[in-house]
């Protein structure tokens, strides 16, 4: 799939930094995986980042939990609208 791993990378970098300012960064990150996927794809996509970011929620603490959610919210948002 068309820069999910680059897409993967980044939001764990992000989720890692904690930063509530990042959040902008990873919604659009996940809109630009979007853009580049091929229709058939995005569910499966939004899945494989939504797993990812739900694994880190699990070991993560403090600012970097609560980013994850952030980011699970947005991506569970964006498999409804899917």
């Amino acid at each position: 799939m068309p820069g999910l791993a680059d897409c993967l990378s980044f939001l764990r970098l992000l989720i890692a930094r904690g930063d509530p300012k990042g959040i902008p960064m990873a919604t659009d990150a996940i809109d630009d995986h979007l853009a580049m996927a091929p229709v058939s794809a995005r569910r499966r996509g939004l899945r494989v980042l939504q797993q990812d970011a739900l694994e880190l929620h699990v070991t993560s603490v403090g600012v970097q939990r609560s980013f994850a959610e952030t980011v699970d919210a947005y991506i569970a948002r964006k498999l409804a609208e899917e």
